[in-house]
């Protein structure tokens, strides 16, 4: 770290490398909700963000574990399912009157024809007005995952090339069915009625503490026993007054 009477530290979160906050600074400038979108090793979050003086509001959301409710079986981190995850955010940030927003994509590296892209497809099928280049969009064919399917045939033929796919058996997951469990799930998605869009999520209870276990309670006796006198203290003597002893002038 350096040092200097002219030195400023860091934001916590810029030190934490978490917030470039020259990025979200334009970003508020627009004074649009923000399309914030993030991923995670096994699964894709989509969230409809409002700035307020007082914190971040969240006015609509989707993490890809939601879409398994609507018939996915499939992972939830690959590029379908990040497609699916912006619809649904989308379809509940419609519904709740949010007509256009800007994409906030946070640290991840703005690569063409990503799974952050294909998240922000599935916001504009929902109906989103958001800014953007259409050059950036995957192609409909990787959306449905037909490119995944395509390698797990090549590889099943050339099972010695590579490891991947290797677990697939094991989880009983259909690859080749993807761009069929796409299309129904989408369709799915969008025959959701609004007024249960509108509905916001319930926070789980949190499960109840175990009540401590009761002491037992000792019996009384029948006659409280006599409780020993206070001692009182002794007031101290008072000193003698010795008169000077001198001989008399």
């Amino acid at each position: 770290m350096a040092h200097g009477p002219t030195y400023k530290v860091k934001f916590r979160r810029r030190r934490e490398g978490k917030t470039n906050y020259y990025r979200r600074r334009r970003l508020l400038l627009s004074r649009l909700p923000r399309l914030v979108v993030r991923k995670t090793n096994t699964g894709m979050v989509v969230q409809v963000v409002n700035a307020r003086v007082a914190g971040d509001m969240t006015v609509a959301s989707a993490v890809s574990p939601e879409i398994s409710d609507h018939g996915w079986t499939v992972s939830g981190g690959n590029m379908p399912a990040a497609y699916l995850t912006g619809l649904l955010a989308g379809l509940r940030a419609k519904s709740r009157g949010i007509e256009k927003a800007v994409l906030d994509i946070g640290l991840n590296p703005p690569v063409k024809g990503s799974k952050i892209y294909a998240a922000l497809a599935g916001a504009l099928d929902a109906g989103l007005n958001i800014s953007h280049n259409p050059d950036v969009l995957p192609d409909e064919a990787r959306l449905s995952g037909e490119h995944i399917v395509a390698a797990y045939n090549h590889f099943a033929e050339n099972a010695g090339d590579s490891l991947m796919f290797s677990k697939v058996g094991k989880k009983k997951t259909t690859v080749t069915s993807i761009p069929r469990q796409f299309k129904k799930v989408k369709k799915a998605l969008l025959e959701i009625p609004k007024a249960e869009l509108k509905k916001k999520k319930k926070r789980k209870a949190t499960p109840a503490k175990k009540a401590a276990a009761k002491k037992p309670v000792k019996k009384a006796a029948e006659k409280p026993a006599e409780k020993a006198p206070r001692a009182v203290p002794r007031k101290p003597k008072p000193k003698k007054l010795l008169a000077r002893r001198g001989k008399k002038k």
